[in-house]
């Protein structure tokens, strides 16, 4: 429990600490105990046929999903080869072994996909948090200006740091990511399916060290996946071993909602996609390849339902009006310190709920049927539109990281309370 748990929250049986956790990777989502790790060797002999740079199947069956080279690697140890004296154990945790050469190995693997895992992995809760929504929601843009807001401003007011998993996620994630949006004002291209794509993980890893990070895990493939049946055995794994889900919902997939703001947008609509899945499409896929498996047909996953682009609701905004008002809570950003506030967070759930449900109440009730623990939030990932594929003017993101706080506190990691 975190300290404003322990000062605000009710009294509640302090649980005690495993000797190890399951650990779920961030790579393949398969969930397995820490002594089923394979190791990767830390050295290589050219006249051992066992320790030459070799073929690794399970690694380059997962690579070829995301068109990736497969070069040849180390030797992979499996520790059951190895002497238990020379096993390294550290908090119950196989940590390490040392091979018949004298030279030891940290370099810990998925037993199933052979990618490496992260330090504390067996140490900590695996929480991991998974996006995902239709193709053309701004998957992406909402990705790269929700790391940048945690790494520049809600870390630092959660007493954490947003940290990506290795030294090249932070290059990928920086020259083709950040830069173009956040320094150029440049708009990414659609994601491609034919070109190399893997999971960016960063972890929110907290100062204090009692508290376990949290892992975030975005997919960027192309968006058509969540409603093709190709794309979805890679997600039904992501979404099942998840601890908490951000559901990405683009207004202007709502068909009544795409042609009023059309209308009243006019010349200055900026950037409206040619085609948009609708999002109970989305909640179907997600029920046949994942949730009919769970218990009772549901999940119990926290789900943050996310209105993206909602700087497009400026278009909507009367007095009285019976979608947005134009003193809603949607138009201005909240900064949540330490907690969740309270009554922020049930004013734009309440808000946005009943906004779902007056646009398009056949997604309302396919959420409420399959997804027993929802929250509904709205962002924008820029403060505007694009015009032309660029941003015009300062991006100022509104909200972009309440979704994320809400489930830091389903999560226990933070209180709900109000503001004193």
């Amino acid at each position: 429990m975190g300290f404003f748990k322990q000062l605000f929250g009710k009294k509640t049986e302090v649980k005690e600490r495993p000797p190890y956790y399951s650990i779920v990777c961030p790579y393949c989502f398969s969930k397995f105990e820490p002594d089923a790790v394979v190791f990767r060797a830390a050295h290589t002999k050219e006249h051992d046929d066992e320790f030459t740079l070799q073929e690794d199947e399970k690694l380059n069956a997962w690579r070829r999903k995301f068109n990736l080279s497969q070069p040849d690697m180390e030797a992979v140890i499996e520790p059951h080869t190895i002497p238990e004296e020379n096993q390294i154990y550290s908090e119950n945790v196989l940590v390490a072994v040392t091979d018949r050469y004298g030279i030891t190995t940290r370099r810990r693997l998925c037993p199933n996909c052979h990618n490496e895992l992260p330090i504390l992995s067996g140490k900590v809760p695996s929480n991991i948090i998974s996006i995902v929504g239709a193709s053309q929601v701004g998957k992406s843009v909402y990705m790269t200006s929700l790391i940048h807001t945690l790494q520049t401003s809600t870390a630092s007011n959660f007493g954490a740091a947003c940290l990506p998993l290795s030294a090249e996620i932070s290059r990928k994630f920086r020259q083709n990511y950040l830069e173009p949006i956040f320094e150029r004002g440049m708009m990414l291209e659609s994601t491609n399916p034919n070109e190399q794509q893997e999971p960016f993980i960063f972890q929110f890893v907290f100062k204090d060290d009692r508290q376990a990070p949290l892992t975030l895990v975005f997919f960027d493939v192309a968006g058509e996946g969540m409603v093709e049946r190709d794309y979805l055995d890679i997600y039904a794994a992501h979404i099942k071993n998840s601890s908490g889900i951000l559901f990405l919902v683009d207004p202007l997939q709502i068909r009544t909602i795409r042609d009023k703001i059309r209308l009243s947008a006019g010349e200055e609509e900026g950037e409206f996609a040619s085609r948009y899945d609708e999002p109970r499409e989305v909640v179907i896929s997600l029920f046949e390849n994942f949730i009919a498996h769970q218990q009772g047909s549901k999940t119990d996953i926290p789900t943050a339902v996310v209105l993206t682009k909602s700087d497009m609701l400026q278009y909507l905004k009367e007095e009285d009006s019976e979608y947005i008002r134009p003193n809603s809570n949607v138009f201005r950003n909240f900064i949540h310190k330490g907690h969740l506030n309270k009554s922020e967070f049930e004013n734009i759930d309440g808000e946005i709920r009943r906004f779902i449900e007056k646009v398009d109440r056949p997604f309302q009730d396919a959420i409420d049927v399959y997804f027993q623990n929802t929250a509904y939030f709205a962002v924008s990932a820029l403060g505007s539109n694009p015009v032309n594929r660029k941003v015009t003017g300062v991006i100022s993101p509104v909200r972009v990281d309440e979704p994320f706080i809400w489930l830091l506190h389903k999560l226990d990691y933070i209180d709900r309370r109000d503001a004193q």
